[in-house]
């Protein structure tokens, strides 16, 4: 009976636990992100506002059309994309946030395959 009790007592505990997530602060501005894919840091900088989010990166413009699903979750199409893989929306997911970053995962939509980074807020 006593383990029952422990598990209970650990599980009451922290089933309580909730990450606290400001994403409303991040969803306009601008930011630095950076993002490691095989051991390789791709960092970027971007604005967003509440409807478009103009992205350089290795000195190439990109521009998207943002739609927020909810406050911590959008859907970012590309405007003029050029080739197959430019078309595809990508999903994005604010996982957690702290004063002046956030962190994040994105795929493409319906891709099981997410890669994680982090985004500083620049202003």
């Amino acid at each position: 009976m006593k383990p029952l009790y422990y598990f209970l007592l650990l599980l009451s505990l922290t089933g309580c636990y909730q990450i606290e997530r400001n994403c409303q602060d991040y969803q306009l501005g601008t930011f630095k992100s950076e993002v490691n894919i095989n051991d390789s840091l791709y960092v970027s900088s971007f604005t967003r506002t509440k409807t478009l989010q103009i992205e350089t990166y290795n000195n190439k413009v990109d521009s998207s059309q943002v739609r927020w699903i909810n406050d911590c979750e959008a859907i970012f199409k590309t405007i003029n994309p050029k080739n197959r893989v430019e078309k595809k929306d990508i999903h994005l997911k604010i996982l957690t946030t702290t004063d002046s970053s956030y962190t994040f995962e994105y795929s493409y939509v319906g891709d099981k395959i997410k890669q994680k980074g982090v985004a500083i807020k620049l202003n």
